[in-house]
């Protein structure tokens, strides 16, 4: 098979598309021809070297079909998603023509989408959803900020949180992208700043926050809340470096909570895969509900160019690779 490989640590030159052997699925597996694949920022950190771990053959997502599953758990043919379970990280992912995903991080999907708008869906509105309706438990009616919301993971948020009933304040580095944040359902755009709780009115009446900002700014997501209320941090979009001399007992406020959601745990015990409605999600993309088409589709060949796009905040939403 093809695959892309990541030759070394560092810039787009370590990506290069080498022939490996077509993997071969041990029971528990299930190996999946790949049709398309989203591109993510962790792809990118771990082709720096920056991310804990990563796997000759990146890539935390795919969709595609079965093409076969020694334990029986799918049929052969059948159109799937799959997403994280060390793909890419531990286990080669889906940066090739055939990837070997654990059958616990495969979901069979019924869908016409073609499968580059189908690839736009799987990672994305999975911790979009898991945040919105286990971390921050949204409700109808509620105030939501996200920050960071003209990301992919961002713009998933959007969609299902204005689906949910949330009133939604959404934040952006540009001014320009007021207009898409409204169009995706926000009911309020804000310049994304490190202080932000100190301008924004609605301070201290904040039901949730969905910081994908990341570690500079959750400390001051933290201090729009009202007491009660929760903010999950679930983005590094500010950059992967740690928080320094953080202090609770100077710093957080008092009755309000803090919660991490990372992706990583999708498949196991207790993240299972099966909580996600991820057909609901994909039906609601098909009937238009949710917006949620590819900002851009590149070529297997042209992986650097998508990794480029990534890297200077070129993707204007979620970028997917057709295989």
């Amino acid at each position: 098979m093809r695959a892309i490989i990541l030759k070394q640590f560092g810039g787009l030159d370590g990506l290069v598309i080498e022939n490996l052997p077509d993997p071969e699925p041990k029971p528990g597996q299930v190996l999946i021809e790949v049709k398309a694949f989203g591109i993510n920022h962790a792809e990118t950190h771990m082709r720096k070297g920056e991310w804990a771990e990563a796997a000759t053959v990146s890539g935390i997502e795919c969709v595609g079909l079965v093409k076969s599953c020694p334990g029986g758990e799918f049929a052969v043919g059948t159109k799937v998603a799959a997403f994280m379970g060390g793909m890419g990280r531990t286990i080669n992912g889906s940066y090739a023509e055939y990837t070997c995903p654990p059958a616990t991080n495969v979901v069979p999907i019924k869908t016409d989408l073609s499968w580059e708008e189908f690839a736009v869906i799987p990672e994305s509105y999975a911790t979009a959803w898991t945040c919105l309706h286990r971390n921050l438990e949204i409700k109808e009616g509620q105030t939501l900020v996200i920050r960071g919301a003209t990301s992919a993971l961002g713009r998933a948020a959007l969609n299902i949180a204005a689906d949910a009933g949330a009133h939604i304040i959404a934040t952006t580095r540009k001014k320009e992208r007021f207009e898409t944040l409204l169009e995706l359902g926000a009911h309020q755009a804000e310049i994304e700043t490190p202080k932000l709780s100190q301008s924004i009115a609605e301070r201290k009446q904040i039901d949730g926050v969905l910081d994908l900002v990341g570690n500079t700014t959750f400390m001051d997501s933290l201090s729009m809340l009202r007491r009660g209320g929760r903010m999950c941090l679930a983005g590094w979009l500010g950059g992967l470096d740690p928080v320094n001399n953080f202090n609770p007992l100077l710093q957080m406020p008092s009755g309000v909570y803090f919660t991490f959601f990372g992706s990583f745990v999708f498949g196991t015990p207790d993240f299972p895969v099966s909580d996600i409605p991820l057909q609901s999600i994909v039906d609601k993309v098909a009937a238009g509900v949710y917006k949620a088409k590819p900002a851009r589709v590149f070529r297997f060949d042209d992986i650097r160019d998508a990794h480029e796009a990534m890297e200077s905040n070129q993707a204007k939403g979620k970028m997917v690779v057709r295989v």
